[in-house]
């Protein structure tokens, strides 16, 4: 992020007396020189103005002072501002580096937990696997066993199903020897 200040434009004031409302200074000297021509000197008029300008010179010069000051006041203000959002630059910046850090040593933490889950559950599908082979094991032998008894019966059932046969023909035979 790129930290904002404010910048205050420089502005010069230049002494420039002000003049009086609707009269021009052009003005002003055409009628000090047409009184001149006329004769007449300065009147009481132009003896009120050029007290009116001395007044309004203090008045003036005391604005420029109070203008400087404002504007010395409006510059430390900035000033102020800028340092400000210096400190809050570098604050979100410790913040945003201690946040790294916690949520790095959350993930490890995090990781190391889901390890040890890992391994819990692997031991007990390890001993579940193993109970599974064994019963197969077992299944495979008892197979192996049905099949021999269920040979056996078959040739025990071929064996009596032989001998009834020839035991009732020797039977038909020894009874038909009788009659």
């Amino acid at each position: 992020m790129e930290r904002q200040g404010v910048d205050m434009p420089h502005v010069e004031c230049k002494d420039q007396e002000p003049q009086p409302l609707g009269e021009s200074k052009e003005q002003h000297q055409g009628e000090e020189s047409r009184e001149e021509e006329a004769g007449q000197g300065p009147t009481s008029a132009n003896r009120q103005l050029m007290m009116l300008e001395g007044k309004s010179g203090l008045y003036f010069s005391s604005l420029d002072s109070s203008i400087e000051i404002l504007k010395k006041r409006a510059q430390e203000l900035i000033e102020n501002i800028n340092e400000s959002r210096q400190k809050d630059h570098a604050l979100m910046t410790n913040f945003r580096d201690s946040l790294k850090i916690k949520v790095s040593d959350l993930t490890e933490k995090l990781e190391e937990r889901m390890y040890q889950l890992y391994n819990h559950h692997n031991k007990i599908i390890q001993e579940k696997l193993q109970e599974f082979t064994q019963k197969m094991a077992k299944i495979s032998h008892l197979e192996t066993e049905l099949k021999q008894v269920c040979h056996t019966v078959e040739t025990v059932y071929k064996d009596l199903c032989v001998q009834p046969e020839a035991t009732t023909l020797e039977e038909q035979t020894h009874k038909d020897g009788e009659c």
